[in-house]
């Protein structure tokens, strides 16, 4: 049935899975979720223009119709169909996963090696056992590198991913507190995202080792792999300083005498390591180091990742405030920190799914702001409004109310963090800063 099914995909112009973003000729797959089925819409989806539809219920609208393939799992059809693709693709595959800074790092990977090769990558996040797929279904014969970025929170769902891509090289960005809730602790985040590298290990791929996480050099095993970071016993090491905020990275190969510089338009030393991973990957494909610096200091970040941002009120906003979880929002707060504003405003959002380490984590949020000094705290969501001592930070139940507030009482001549899981929506206070 995949041969079959793998014939049709390839006379269409790709795969659809929403009735929304219907294109001419594309291969519609009838995906489930809690309020949709999309058995529903696969006949209307060929009305529309789609070449077939792969179906997983045997509706009798659906017999004897050809460009209907009913299969016993649609997603699992994807999947396999993605698969049975990439396995027709003899080119490198480059996994990467980790607990913060794994977007970032797959466009910085993406900037660097599209300088000289003809690469394809993940769009946005779509990083789970839906997107992963759609990733690779999106790769052509045009296409010399792969860059596939790998989501979970789950332990097993990273080696799932593995088994449906096949990468041949890999690295992890970093292994914090993320999806503690999911994953069942640190120890679990630790062996969830080990998967990428026991998966490479056992395969014969290749590792791009962060030297600066102890975590991520346990993860290896002492296998052989490119290492880089602050350490000088990094293949590829540099160091990394604030330059009127944003991120500046100096870095060689650690036999050679000579550094190259790097001025980005990243805030937050945080990314230093995630200029060091595309560094690594890039110079190890081969691509020169002028080629690797113009990239990277020609990448703006977007989506709400590390962006800065100067308002009309001469506010210097940092707005990072797509995801969050303790390890990205301490780094965050350490970083404001670091740029010695005279009046320095915290707005933070609710972190998701960290289970029974909720209120510590909240709490260790707000107590680092006052530690480190920090002019003014808004703290925003219902897991902020349980911390002790509130003090003389302002909470707000939702970013509307917050937003109403800050409007009333403007905020000027200040650098201001935004930070917040993305159901908090925090990107909503931008135009009133």
């Amino acid at each position: 049935m995949i041969a079959e099914l793998y014939k049709a995909y390839l006379s269409s112009s790709g795969i659809c899975t929403d009735t929304r973003k219907i294109a001419s000729n594309k291969m519609f797959v009838s995906l489930k979720g809690p309020t949709f089925n999309g058995n529903d819409y696969a006949l209307s989806a060929i009305k529309e223009g789609c070449s077939f539809a792969v179906a997983d219920e045997s509706r009798p609208e659906f017999q004897d119709n050809k460009r209907v393939f009913v299969v016993p799992d649609a997603l699992v059809a994807l999947q396999e169909l993605a698969n049975y693709h990439r396995n027709k693709l003899k080119i490198p595959f480059i996994a990467l996963t980790g607990s913060n800074g794994k977007t970032t790092t797959k466009e910085l990977i993406r900037e660097a090696l599209t300088s000289q090769y003809n690469c394809h990558a993940t769009s946005g996040n779509l990083n789970n056992h839906i997107g992963v797929p759609l990733t690779i279904l999106e790769i052509d014969q045009n296409t010399e590198i792969a860059i596939v970025e790998m989501g979970a929170n789950h332990i097993g769902e990273i080696a799932a991913l593995c088994h449906i891509a096949e990468p041949t090289y890999g690295l992890i960005t970093n292994i914090g507190l993320a999806h503690l809730e999911g994953f069942g602790g640190i120890d679990g985040v630790f062996r969830g995202k080990k998967e990428l590298f026991d998966y490479l290990s056992n395969s014969n791929g290749t590792l791009f080792v962060n030297l600066d996480d102890e975590k991520i050099i346990s993860a290896s095993e002492s296998a052989e792999g490119i290492t880089y970071g602050s350490s000088p016993n990094a293949i590829y090491c540099g160091e990394g300083k604030l330059n009127d905020g944003f991120l500046h990275v100096s870095w060689k190969r650690a036999d050679q005498p000579k550094y190259n510089h790097i001025q980005t338009s990243l805030s937050g030393l945080y990314n230093f390591s995630n200029v060091m991973a595309a560094v690594s990957v890039a110079r190890y494909f081969g691509v020169s180091e002028r080629k690797i610096c113009q990239a990277i200091e020609n990448y703006s970040p977007i989506n709400n990742r590390s962006q800065v941002i100067e308002s009309e009120l001469s506010n210097t906003i940092i707005v990072d405030c797509y995801n969050a979880n303790p390890s990205s929002m301490s780094a965050a707060i350490h970083n404001l920190a670091a740029m010695k504003s005279s009046n320095s405003v915290v707005i933070l959002g609710d972190m998701m799914e960290l289970g029974e380490s909720t209120q510590f984590e909240h709490q260790s949020a707000v107590d680092l702001c006052r530690d480190l000094g920090v002019s003014q705290v808004y703290l925003i969501g219902g897991h902020f409004a349980k911390i002790e001592a509130l003090g003389n930070d302002k909470h707000f139940d939702n970013v509307d109310i917050a937003r109403k507030f800050i409007e009333s009482n403007p905020v000027k001549s200040s650098t201001i963090l935004l930070k917040g899981s993305r159901s908090m929506t925090l990107e909503k206070l931008i135009d009133a800063l």
